[in-house]
């Protein structure tokens, strides 16, 4: 039997699409005709007014019926903004948290990542999701420390796993070439001939949302949907790649 099993990473915009409407439904229909076993969403609203006070992970997970961890990266007023994992069979949460942001520039974004535990084919593949900074700076402290010793390198993080999200961070970047010292890219090890940019969403020529793996999983699939939906949905394309336990 095939342990084969599907992950999407999206960055998801708040859930306000190319033409300025709010729809986390919109995106729940994203990820629905992907068909998914996880999601790592990044961008996400809980309690905010300007997308009507919505908790968007809750509202998609429960809509595709996923279980999901949602971690908030900033707090605004009573409300959050962050990542989530989202899965079709059990998952436990690890950890969530603040990763290192720029000393220098307190006033930038503060970033976070989710790591989740998930089951699959009776294994167990550990998947962290995350949003890196704008700063190339600070997006190297936030690579140290997702490699480090805090996450994938935790004594309890052991392989099979993900490292997922949106890195604003190209191919061959600092940031990237640290990551793919740990772990491979899954678009330069499939059989796609060129690898796929998903940003921005109407002319994406620039890869900055990745998902890496660890050696024991392999590649049987890589797309990045380009439908009339998702060039609306939101300013990014998903990514979604089929994995097979080794």
């Amino acid at each position: 039997m095939s342990k084969s099993f599907s992950v999407m990473t999206y960055n998801v915009h708040s859930c306000i699409g190319t033409d300025g409407q709010i729809s986390p439904l919109r995106i729940a229909e994203v990820i629905d005709r992907c068909n998914p076993d996880i999601v790592a969403l990044q961008e996400l609203d809980a309690g905010l007014e300007r997308t009507e006070m919505t908790d968007q992970a809750h509202l998609i997970a429960q809509t595709l019926e996923m279980s999901f961890h949602f971690h908030s990266s900033i707090q605004v007023q009573e409300g959050g903004y962050g990542n989530a994992v989202l899965s079709r069979t059990p998952v436990r949460l690890i950890k969530a948290g603040p990763i290192p942001a720029e000393p220098l520039n307190p006033c930038y974004e503060r970033r976070g990542a989710v790591w989740a535990e998930v089951e699959l084919h009776g294994s167990k593949v550990q998947v962290l999701a995350t949003h890196f900074g704008l700063n190339r700076r600070e997006r190297i402290c936030q690579a140290q420390a997702l490699t480090g010793p805090e996450w994938l390198g935790h004594p309890e993080c052991l392989p099979p796993a993900i490292l997922c999200g949106d890195f604003n961070a190209l191919a061959g970047s600092s940031v990237y070439r640290l990551i793919t010292r740990h772990l491979r890219d899954v678009q330069r090890i499939s059989k796609v001939r060129i690898p796929k940019g998903t940003w921005p969403v109407q002319l994406p020529f620039m890869r900055i949302d990745h998902l890496f793996i660890t050696p024991n999983l392999k590649v049987r699939s890589v797309s990045v949907p380009r439908t009339s939906l998702t060039r609306v949905a939101s300013d990014h394309l998903p990514l979604v790649v089929t994995l097979e336990f080794l």
